[in-house]
């Protein structure tokens, strides 16, 4: 199964962000990819007076990436976007993923918010725009079991082990705007921690470079394989990566080493 992660420098103007993001989609088809993945809010990453409404589930943001896969007969996976939330102060951050026939298949709800306050350095809270989601969702992705979630998310284990185990996901797809200052230390080592400890490939698409206002995002989009090994990386520029998932290699992994089987709690 080839799978494609697009990296994308969203900034303000929704509709270039729009024409950049299936261009690169294009070229995943072109180079084989059975599934494209893309990074979180891949439609719109500016300030948030200026932020296009939010939709609903079946918005133009739904329309355009359903064409898209539709056009190209492959499985995207939309990144994320402000879909319309509980009350009129706070929407939802949500990933939509759509198969060769421009069906949508799954939704997933980020459920980790990013409440972060580093004094002199980032103070941001997401929880005062953004509602919860409250269910894990793991679907069947070109008929391979595969495990959603999104950026902050990453840095919660037990989201994992629930998408492996409850789920069994043996793919965990990772969206993201990952900052720079906490992503040169961690983004890789989370990426591979998640994809060992459940012996899973793991895909993980993200922005790279400035963002208004005063943001700036890693990059450093890759596919990482059962034993942690990174199978793929993008440099730090707009572009996509493609890899080769063997899960022929992944039920030998697990069996060599049944760390999932051998878990007590």
């Amino acid at each position: 199964m080839r799978v494609a992660v697009c990296q994308v420098n969203s900034r303000a103007d929704r509709e270039h962000n729009l024409q950049v993001a299936r261009g690169l989609l294009d070229r995943a088809a072109a180079a084989g990819a059975e599934l494209a993945v893309l990074p979180e809010y891949v439609d719109y990453l500016g300030p948030g007076k200026t932020a296009p409404k939010p939709e609903g589930i079946d918005g133009e943001f739904a329309q355009f990436f359903a064409t898209a896969a539709r056009e190209l007969g492959i499985w995207v996976h939309a990144g994320s976007f402000h879909e319309a939330g509980p009350d009129e102060h706070r929407t939802y951050n949500t990933s939509l993923v759509f198969d060769p026939r421009g069906e949508l298949i799954t939704v997933y709800r980020k459920i980790h918010l990013y409440d972060v306050e580093i004094a002199g350095r980032v103070s941001y809270q997401e929880s005062r725009s953004v509602a919860s989601g409250d269910k894990t969702v793991s679907a069947d992705i070109a008929g391979v079991r595969t495990g959603l979630s999104i950026c902050y998310d990453l840095r919660f284990p037990e989201l994992y082990r629930r998408l492996a185990v409850d789920g069994g996901a043996r793919i965990l797809i990772v969206p993201a705007a990952f900052m720079l200052h906490t992503g040169r230390d961690h983004w890789e080592v989370l990426l591979r921690a998640r994809a060992i400890e459940n012996q899973c490939y793991v895909v993980a698409a993200g922005q790279i470079g400035d963002h208004d206002p005063s943001r700036t995002c890693f990059g450093r989009s890759m596919i990482v394989d059962p034993w942690g090994t990174v199978l793929a990386q993008a440099p730090d520029t707009v572009g996509i990566v493609t890899a080769d998932l063997d899960l022929a290699r992944l039920d030998h992994i697990r069996s060599e080493l049944p760390s999932l089987a051998n878990r007590r709690l």
